[in-house]
């Protein structure tokens, strides 16, 4: 495994100005991400309370059912005496999700052992799985190679009711078979075998998405000591009941100030990320697993078809007896999170930079303070055989990105063509149209009234001799299908439906190929939260 660098063109404006410092970002985050800011939030953190041992206590009894590491083990033992926490999140994706959910955890590890370091203290990587969404499109899917090409492998069905993940039940055997038609793309390695294995595993000590994800990201990163929670869990959900009283108290103040900073987020050059309305409750009603948005109307919370309605002081009954029965979106989402978790920092991706900028002074409002932001790593993963062709074509990561691949690749099937065939082609085409005009001069001269036939057999023959020169270019392309491929394969590995690998492709492919100690080495290169794009080559 070897790692390096590489620079990649501006794609995210809002990425590249936080990491340059600039003063239009500024008025949008707490603190700029640099060594005197990890000391200061680390000194506020000691300031305020936190329930330590209690939720030390519910982040042991979620991770029980997965099973603890001992270095796990030492982490809660840490966070119970008062360490603090890296966190990073994400939805509960099968198969772990797109390869940035493993690489936020990632960078969680990597960035509580740096401060850990430079701080003297004790710091602990801790994932927040989002379990109370209900978007199940969003992560019942993945995609594998095929051909050369991406290729969608999607479980289960389309559901219109908004379950939460933790309340959506699997489908075992509908995702066994999903499992096998992945692994059956993976193709066979030494690793397959106990690999599928281990998912399947995975599978049969799970009943939800979230269990699944949790069940496999704990395989995936336990001896690393990664904590895991999960949003909805029940016992979670009561320690936040006083949480929920406070947001509900100050709902209208929180709405108000999002849409104050969202629009001038907005006019700062940088969009509208969440598009906030006044309106919004920031929270939603939970009955039977589904998910209900709520929203303030005449004084009163309730869903947009007005089936769920609820005072003010029934709201707050709520979160005093039932609190499972209240979720957070993504405005308040944040909000309990530093409520509940001393948070030295937050790692997200590049969205979540960007909706979290509008909520400033939201976390103000309730007399808190937004964490440090910490962008999570960037990582391709290099296959030794894309590695051997991006040397045979000179190419770089950087050309493959810029569509470098896709022009060596037209470029070559042009030169291939059978350029005699197509000019005796258009040559034929040529002398049919000139007898043609001849036939009409003469049709025309008679006085027959023939046109529209004589078009339409013009029409047949113009179509049997384009057929005849896309079965010519196809029989060219089948000739060198494997340089084609090749260029394919590039593009499908490193830039697959032109975004990089990490929104697309799970862990599993590449475990398939490197062996079940990836993770691992991973986590032992030096590599660090930065402006930087890694490429790892396997």
């Amino acid at each position: 495994m070897k790692l390096e660098q590489v620079e990649l063109p501006v794609s995210n404006q809002l990425l590249f100005d936080y990491w340059s410092h600039s003063e239009k970002v500024k008025p949008f985050y707490q603190y700029e991400y640099n060594d005197d800011a990890f000391v200061l939030r680390y000194n506020y953190l000691k300031e305020q309370f936190y329930d330590s041992q209690q939720l030390g206590n519910i982040i042991r009894t979620f991770m029980q059912q997965f099973g603890l590491s001992k270095k796990q083990e030492e982490h809660i033992h840490q966070l119970e005496n008062g360490a603090v926490a890296v966190v990073g999140g994400q939805q509960a994706g099968v198969l772990t999700g797109p390869l940035y959910s493993v690489h936020k955890a990632i960078s969680v590890i990597l960035l509580a052992k740096e401060q850990s370091e430079k701080l003297g203290e004790k710091i602990v990587p801790l994932f927040w799985i989002a379990g109370e969404d209900h978007d199940i499109e969003e992560i019942n899917h993945t995609y594998t190679i095929v051909d050369s090409m991406p290729k969608k492998r999607v479980y289960g069905e389309r559901s219109h009711k908004k379950l939460m993940a933790s309340k959506t039940p699997l489908q075992k055997e509908q995702l066994v078979q999903f499992i096998d038609a992945v692994f059956k793309d993976y193709g066979e390695t030494e690793y397959t075998n106990d690999l599928y294995h281990f998912v399947l595993r995975m599978v049969e000590q799970s009943e939800t998405f979230t269990q699944f994800f949790a069940h496999t990201m704990n395989g995936l990163f336990q001896t690393e000591g990664l904590l895991m929670i999960d949003a909805a869990y029940a016992p979670f959900r009561k320690y936040e009941s006083s949480f929920f009283e406070k947001i509900i108290n100050h709902n209208e103040q929180i709405a108000m100030e999002v849409v104050a900073q969202e629009k001038a987020f907005d006019q700062a050059g940088y969009g509208t990320p969440i598009n906030a309305v006044v309106g919004n409750a920031n929270l939603f009603y939970v009955k039977d697993g589904e998910r209900f948005l709520l929203e303030r109307k005449n004084g009163d919370f309730q869903d947009a078809s007005g089936l769920h309605k609820f005072t003010k002081e029934h709201l707050l009954d709520i979160a005093l007896t039932n609190p499972e029965q209240l979720s957070n979106n993504v405005v308040t989402r944040p909000l309990m999170q530093e409520m509940t978790i001393p948070v030295l920092a937050f790692v997200g991706g590049p969205g979540e930079l960007a909706y979290w900028a509008t909520l400033k002074n939201a976390f103000s409002a309730l007399n808190l303070q937004m964490p440090i932001l910490a962008p999570r790593l960037n990582i391709s993963l290099m296959t030794r055989k894309v590695d051997q062709l991006l040397a045979d074509f000179q190419l770089s990561m950087l050309q493959v990105i810029e569509g470098g691949a896709t022009e060596q690749k037209e470029q070559f099937i042009n030169s291939v063509q059978d350029v005699e065939a197509k000019n005796q082609i258009e040559a034929i085409h040529d002398s049919l149209q000139q007898q043609y005009a001849e036939l009409m001069t003469h049709l025309d001269a008679q006085q027959l009234n023939l046109k529209s036939i004589v078009e339409k057999n013009k029409g047949y023959h113009k179509k049997q001799l384009d057929y005849l020169s896309s079965k010519i270019e196809q029989q060219v392309r089948i000739k060198h299908d494997k340089t084609i491929r090749q260029f394919n394969t590039i593009s499908a590995e490193l830039y697959p439906n032109g975004t990089l690998q990490e929104r697309v492709y799970n862990p599993f492919q590449y475990l398939n190929l490197y062996g079940p100690s990836l993770i691992e080495d991973l986590c032992a290169l030096p590599m660090k939260i930065a402006n930087i794009h890694y490429v790892v080559r396997l």
